[in-house]
């Protein structure tokens, strides 16, 4: 009989090592590409549980966007918080790589300058800061300029590579640059410092894909249910940033990871920050075919005129959730 019971309790204890195992919660690289807003709700999944819930446990790096795509192509990064822009560079030169969800579907962002420069006139002959050279930000500020009425070339405008958004700041202040656009949350850093708003680009509600959920139809088709959850987890942190009776919890999550800690610019940061996503955070095709047009417009990648939204975006996986309705239960 005590033999019985040693055999049983071995089996049990072997049976439930297995089911441990198989619970431990899916590893995997996500870079998101810029220090802002569109990254709270993954910050809050994280910290919140969300993405456990789903038996996820993502490592979430920043890593500027177009440092992070390659790292997706060679295969070290599964998913990644990136721009239409790079997913265009990266399906042009024969990668695989798509939009599922979409975070932000206009360009948001602020031109700060030095002090002295009071319009467009000032800025001619100037020194622009553009991040990277076919991001989202080099689009905006070819926007920003054109609503200015400024042409870089005929206005002897120079646009420089100035990196990631700490670094354009360094720019900026070190008088290295004239200017440079930002996103709100660092905007009125910015302006704090003595650089004056020259444009509002979000005024001009400019349809453009800023930033979603992006990974590879190889990833998808390997681990479709990993891909559903983690979808499912984001849009769960979109509802949670978005949810007043969670207010507390994200505008401290924001002072941490945006290093904010004056209570005006938390207060504007969080506004800011929750108003920016969708109800439903699905791609923009009509913001990604505004991606396409610039690309092509400006010469920061003539393939693009060749692509339509729908070969830079996967609906299927929204459609799924929407049919669902999982966006609704979300948010209840």
């Amino acid at each position: 009989m005590k033999r019985r019971w040693l055999a049983v309790i071995f089996v049990w204890n072997l049976c439930a090592g297995t089911v441990h195992a198989a619970e431990a919660p899916v590893r995997f690289m996500f870079a998101y590409g810029a220090i802002g807003g569109n990254a709270v709700p993954l910050w809050v999944a994280k910290e919140q549980g969300i993405f456990r819930k789903y038996n996820l446990d993502p490592q979430l790096i920043y890593i500027i966007a177009g440092r992070a795509m390659q790292s997706m192509l060679a295969g070290d990064i599964q998913f990644g918080l990136l721009g239409a822009s790079h997913v265009t560079n990266a399906v042009t030169a024969g990668g695989d790589m798509k939009i599922l969800l979409g975070m932000e579907e206009k360009l948001n962002y602020f031109l700060n300058v030095r002090p002295g420069i009071k319009s467009a006139e000032d800025l001619k002959g100037k020194k622009v800061g553009i991040g990277t050279p076919s991001g989202s930000l080099a689009l905006a500020t070819y926007v920003g300029l054109d609503h200015l009425g400024l042409v870089p070339r005929r206005d002897r405008i120079t646009l420089l590579n100035t990196g990631s958004t700490p670094e354009r700041m360094s720019a900026l202040f070190a008088g290295s640059i004239d200017g440079a656009f930002f996103n709100p949350e660092v905007e009125q850093v910015v302006v704090q410092q003595g650089y004056p708003v020259l444009l509002d680009l979000g005024k001009e509600n400019v349809p453009f894909q800023s930033s979603g959920l992006v990974t590879s139809r190889k990833y998808m088709r390997a681990n479709p249910q990993v891909v559903e959850n983690l979808a499912k987890a984001v849009v769960e942190g979109v509802a949670y940033v978005q949810n007043p009776a969670n207010k507390k919890i994200v505008t401290d999550s924001i002072a941490r990871n945006l290093r904010l800690d004056r209570a005006d610019r938390l207060e504007r940061a969080y506004q800011t920050i929750t108003e920016s996503f969708p109800r439903k955070p699905c791609p923009s095709l009509a913001g990604i075919a505004s991606v396409l047009k610039l690309m092509a417009q400006h010469g920061l990648n003539p393939r693009a005129a060749e692509l339509k939204a729908e070969d830079i975006a996967d609906m299927s996986l929204c459609k799924k959730l929407d049919d669902s309705g999982f966006f609704e239960r979300a948010r209840q």
